[in-house]
């Protein structure tokens, strides 16, 4: 039958070191049909393929199937209670603590005690992009990358505090080559490459709901990236961990490579995180409706938990208060500051985050050898939530913080959380920091920004920082871009401002 494969003799004389040995343990998990199209592959794509076998825990896999298969269809149904929060601050008093907070933060940086993580390792498929999301042009003038964004952030920090942050970068084994390109051709954005270091998550079999793993090609197998979770175990395995104690990093500044408007180093935040020595922190928001598609944290058993979007009930998603708010108002925006003891403690026995799964459209070959581009879910894939690690954390703090100044997610071609509305709240939080330095900023019925302005953080990491310096009589009719100007654009290493004509 096409197809079908047999263990012949002929069959073993073309294989390479071990196959005997990995079609035992694909047959014994029930997945010898993986090896169905093995007559037809050259000696390349055996190589390839057996290579990509090797890399499955057979043993896990089997696990999840029996325990997660049918997770996802399950809702949360603990006793969930609001959680303490620092709320935006609103008074005098409030605003004199997080003043407080922010030098205690600051100390911590000056000493060297902080590093940037950002978790880049996803697919990015709602976005229909094909790099690496981090190289998406987000910014609405010069087109630099997020990545390119974040290592200014990084610069600017790094100037301000007179110290250097190292950055870490997780990937995964489809973006990890792409995205180390993608920062050697950019000369590493300014950033000493000394101080870069790049750490891969694990990959987990995507599976159909009968549990039988899925081939994407006739010599691949269809794998997802093990969720933000697999942070945990890659910042262990990838040696990020040891690195960070020899330079003596204790907090890890914690965001994902989607959100443009993340505070990469805030100092605040590690302010309230150190003062209340905790070991895992979060930032929220106040969610725009109940079925807002981000997680919500509350406590459980008084432990601080966050539970995701999709295992929640309906009952427990509209939940309202006395008044007719909502009872679960607070969602994160994937933001945290984890202390690398913490991370360390978290991989004491072995990766012991829970998995979730999840109902996903993944590509596959179908009985005739030909690749099918499903339009419904037709997989499960398996992924961690580093989020869970929240439950084993020490005193964590939970800081509210304003969306439209710290959260715009990257994840779908059109519409909410799209390239559009990024670079709306892109330029908008742009505007806001001009309006406040007293600049005239046109806008709309909507208060959106009526013009395309874009500071890059080397001219302004905040909006203090643009108040001091900024034209305060600059006219925006048209396109204003604010950065600092190179060595061999300006002698005296200043700043510029340009204010860019609209284009015809």
């Amino acid at each position: 039958m096409k197809g079908t494969f047999s263990r012949t003799s002929h069959l073993k004389s073309q294989t390479n070191g071990g196959f005997d040995e990995l079609y035992r343990k694909a047959s014994a998990a029930g997945q010898k049909h993986i090896f169905r199209w093995w007559n037809q592959l050259d000696d390349a794509q055996r190589s390839r393929f057996i290579k990509q076998v090797r890399s499955i825990d057979f043993d896990v896999l089997s696990h999840l199937v029996a325990t997660r298969l049918r997770k996802a269809e399950r809702k949360f149904a603990g006793d969930l209670q609001p959680a303490d929060v620092i709320p935006v601050p609103a008074t005098a008093g409030a605003l004199a603590e997080r003043q407080h907070m922010a030098d205690m933060g600051e100390v911590v940086i000056r000493q060297g005690k902080v590093c940037l993580f950002i978790v880049a390792g996803g697919q990015g498929s709602r976005l229909n992009y094909d790099p690496p999301k981090g190289t998406f042009p987000i910014c609405p003038i010069t087109g630099k990358s997020l990545f390119h964004v974040f290592a200014e952030k990084l610069l600017a920090a790094n100037r301000r505090y007179g110290v250097t942050i190292p950055l870490y970068v997780m990937t995964s084994e489809v973006n990890n080559n792409a995205t180390q390109e993608f920062f050697r051709v950019n000369q590493f954005f300014g950033l000493d490459s000394n101080d870069v270091m790049f750490v891969v998550q694990d990959m987990l079999p995507c599976v159909t709901p009968d549990g039988k793993i899925i081939l994407a090609k006739k010599d691949e197998i269809a794998v997802n990236p093990n969720g933000h979770g697999g942070a945990i175990k890659a910042l262990k395995d990838g040696g990020a961990l040891d690195n960070m104690r020899n330079r003596g990093i204790r907090y890890i500044s914690y965001h994902q490579v989607d959100n443009v408007l993340a505070k990469s180093i805030d100092p605040v935040f590690i302010g309230y995180h150190v003062d209340a020595k905790a070991e895992m922190s979060l930032k929220v928001v106040r969610k725009r409706d109940a079925e807002e598609k981000i997680g919500i944290v509350g406590k459980l058993r008084e432990r601080v938990v966050l539970v995701e979007y999709s295992d929640l009930s309906p009952e427990l998603m509209c939940a309202t208060n006395s008044d007719g708010s909502l009872r679960h108002a607070m969602g994160s925006i994937a933001v945290h500051i984890l202390n690398v003891d913490f991370i360390e403690r978290e991989n004491e026995h072995g990766f012991c985050l829970p998995f979730h799964s999840a109902s996903k459209a993944v590509p596959y070959v179908d009985d005739h050898g030909e690749t099918v581009v499903p339009d419904e879910p037709n997989a499960i894939k398996f992924e961690t939530f580093v989020f869970d690690a929240l439950a084993d954390a020490r005193r964590p703090v939970v800081m509210e913080v304003r969306r439209e100044d710290e959260f715009i997610p990257l994840k779908n071609t059109a519409g909410t959380d799209s390239p559009e509305s990024a670079r709306r709240a892109y330029i908008n939080a742009c505007g806001r920091w001009l309006q406040k330095a007293g600049v005239d900023v046109p806008t709309d019925n909507n208060g959106d920004v009526r013009c395309v302005i874009e500071i890059s953080p080397l001219f302004a990491l905040d909006e203090d920082e643009l108040a001091a310096k900024v034209d305060r009589n600059i006219k925006l009719d048209g396109r204003l871009l604010l950065e600092e100007d190179r060595p061999s654009q300006a002698t005296n290493r200043g700043q510029r401002s340009r204010a860019i004509p609209k284009r015809a």
